[in-house]
């Protein structure tokens, strides 16, 4: 009975690993080196941002969602490591995305989480569908020539790894 156990764990495992990475495939629709897309947020908490405003900055769009649990444990390790660390940089603009949220949604939301971060709306997915048709969250970093240089879907210890030695050499 447990080696039945065992294998049904595996065999599911490996299921979920190759789906995950069918579906990233699949959707994506970013390649590495290819440029940022053209997009401006409306915010009436945090303010607008445009293209110009990304110019020679390395750029971390992170899409999320405020029901998506991998979402939480992404942006709470943004809150604790990389965000205390590249706030003050002018060189650095983080845009976290609220995927089918909207301003008022995202401040309640932000008042139990207590983010530092702006919370970007996108409400309609105008700015996901740029990035991506389905799953979350996802990370794009950009460097200052507007070009991709890294991008994940889900969350996980060793790609937020991968993703703090990605942001330092670009900055």
């Amino acid at each position: 009975m447990l080696g039945k156990m065992k294998a049904w764990i595996l065999a599911s495992l490996l299921l979920f690993v190759s789906t995950t990475a069918f579906s990233q495939e699949k959707d994506g629709k970013l390649k590495i080196g290819d440029s940022l897309p053209a997009f401006t947020l409306n915010s009436e908490t945090y303010g607008n941002v445009s293209p110009a405003d990304l110019k020679g900055k390395v750029v971390l769009v992170t899409l999320f969602a405020t029901w998506c649990g991998p979402c939480q444990l992404e942006l709470a390790e943004f809150q604790k490591t990389l965000y205390p660390l590249y706030k003050d940089n002018e060189n650095f603009k983080l845009l976290v995305i609220g995927r089918e949220h909207d301003d008022a949604a995202l401040a309640k939301y932000n008042e139990k989480k207590k983010f530092s971060f702006p919370l970007y709306p996108d409400p309609d997915r105008k700015v996901f569908s740029l990035f991506a048709d389905s799953a979350i969250p996802r990370c794009f970093l950009f460097n200052k020539d507007g070009k991709l240089i890294y991008s994940s879907l889900g969350y996980g210890k060793e790609g937020f790894t991968a993703l703090m030695k990605m942001l330092k050499g670009a900055l």
